[in-house]
């Protein structure tokens, strides 16, 4: 191991022992049931909710990827900044709809949510698998990301299966014993982080290859103009209709993420998700200095074999080993932050709605709920360690369909609190033949159709479905309908307001 390996890699050790201790210890004296595990208590503040979301934002994509489609593509990533303000705009209405009807109920999450919003476990138990089908992939891919910023940043003395053990290891080690709040404090010192290493790059990198952001900025509109309009370089059919498509739809899915759900449900009143929605659009400008770097390696390594590294392939070329390692170390909590939530989040629902007995029934005590979180939190991690370990493509190739999927959600979560003659045979139906569109089109090689995102598409179909589905059922026999406002409408079992 060389010097600047041996140090680099000390560094990274010495931070993630940080991690595990800030991460554990932000539990003390705060025992209790699955609402403490998995909310923090609904008692997080501005700061807390803010340093949540943004973790969660900033990922281990916004060093890789971001950097990678702006090295091979140009200007479609910026389909990034904008999806992401476009659902902070609309979470600013429907993030403190939502805290308010799981409040009022006592919900913990989305699964919860569908459940009593239709009165049936069932529904929220579909809810639970079909996000689990779609987030764990997702999950993989920080664990794989992790791999690849760790392996850079220590110049190749640790490998990408060991550092995907690490990020695992770490993860597990605090969202298990903390909960949310781990995760939130754990945020708050990679945010830290990252802001501090992101200004100086956006510094010092074109400074140091081009005298200035300026001569960066020259050199693109003459030598490379094709990056910086539609469709891009080499980007196929990413147009400018793919880009609305895309920001629409992923904007829209962002309120029904299972993290961002929590985040929503953990936050102490509905005016502090307001103030999150007005503040962290901000957070995303720093998004551009990830991209202004990846068009710098355009000139600095012009055939680089692997997009995704091309931040990273600055860094290692012009900084010291210390640097080096300390933008690692932020790359590497990017990756351990968002997914130790989305862990979190499976296991929340698994706990209480899927193993649990739900929310009414014969419903295990909260204690035990709290157990079976926490159990299926591990092995959500365990099977995405797994494949990030032995089968690196397999549950890849599932991810690219995650935001597709998830937006098949909205309808049965989202939409139903304010649609409230929505059934359940409307519901599953739509959200049946969205899922199908989306499978069915991406795999084709479809997506986008006639530049239009899949996703978006298969959307269209779902609420179509839904709609006449539920009409169809509104003519028949009269039923008792779940309202999705008062609280008469809740289950003869399930906790009044």
């Amino acid at each position: 191991m060389s010097g600047s390996a041996a140090v680099a890699t000390g560094i990274f050790a010495a931070a993630m022992v940080l991690v595990l201790v800030v991460g554990t210890l932000s539990a003390r004296g705060r025992a209790g049931g699955l609402t403490e595990w998995s909310l923090s208590g609904r008692r997080l503040g501005i700061v807390f909710v803010w340093l949540l979301m943004a973790g969660e934002s900033y990922t281990s994509f916004s060093f890789l990827g971001t950097a990678g489609w702006s090295y091979a593509y140009g200007v479609p990533i910026l389909y990034l900044v904008a999806y992401l303000t476009v659902g902070l705009t609309i979470a600013y209405v429907v993030a403190p709809m939502m805290w308010t009807y799981a409040s009022r109920h006592q919900l913990v999450s989305m699964a919860d949510i569908a459940e009593h919003r239709f009165s049936s476990r069932r529904m929220g138990v579909l809810v639970a698998l079909v996000a689990t089908v779609f987030l764990v992939p997702y999950i993989q891919l920080q664990i794989q990301g992790m791999g690849a910023v760790v392996g850079a940043m220590t110049y190749g003395a640790v490998d990408a299966k060991a550092a995907a053990v690490i990020a695992f290891l770490v993860a597990e080690g605090f969202i298990l014993v903390s909960g949310l709040r781990g995760s939130a404090w754990v945020s708050a010192l990679k945010d830290v982080l990252v802001i501090a290493v992101v200004l100086f790059l956006a510094i010092y990198l074109p400074w140091h290859y081009f005298d200035g952001i300026g001569g960066l900025l020259d050199r693109m509109v003459a030598e490379r103009p094709q990056w910086l309009t539609f469709p891009g370089h080499h980007s196929g059919s990413l147009g400018g209709a793919w880009f609305v498509s895309t920001v629409l739809l992923n904007g829209l899915t962002l309120s029904v993420f299972p993290n961002n759900v929590s985040a929503y449900l953990s936050a102490k009143d509905p005016n502090t998700l307001r103030r999150n929605s007005i503040l962290l659009p901000w957070y995303q400008l720093l998004l551009f200095i990830p991209m202004m770097i990846g068009v710098a390696a355009l000139f600095v390594v012009p055939a680089l074999r692997d997009s995704d590294l091309a931040l990273y392939t600055l860094v290692t070329d012009s900084l010291p080993a210390p640097v080096v390692a300390l933008i690692g170390v932020a790359g590497a909590l990017s990756a351990i932050v968002p997914m130790s939530v989305f862990m979190l989040a499976l296991g929340t629902m698994w706990g209480r709605t899927v193993l649990g007995g739900g929310l009414t029934g014969r419903r295990a005590s909260d204690a035990r709920q709290k157990r079976l979180a926490q159990l299926v939190c591990f092995l959500v991690g365990l099977v995405a360690l797994v494949g990030a370990l032995f089968v690196p493509v397999l549950l890849v190739r599932l991810s690219v369909l995650s935001y597709e999927g998830f937006a098949q959600l909205v309808p049965p979560v989202l939409l139903a609190l304010l649609w409230k003659s929505m059934t359940v045979r409307g519901a599953v139906c739509g959200l049946a033949a969205g899922l199908a569109v989306t499978v069915s089109l991406v795999w084709s090689g479809n997506d986008p159709l006639f530049g239009v995102n899949a996703g978006l598409i298969a959307l269209g179909v779902n609420v179509a479905v839904n709609a006449t589905v539920s009409r169809f059922d509104a003519r028949g026999p009269r039923r008792p309908r779940v309202s999705a406002a008062t609280p008469s409408a809740m289950p003869p079992t399930a906790p009044r307001p």
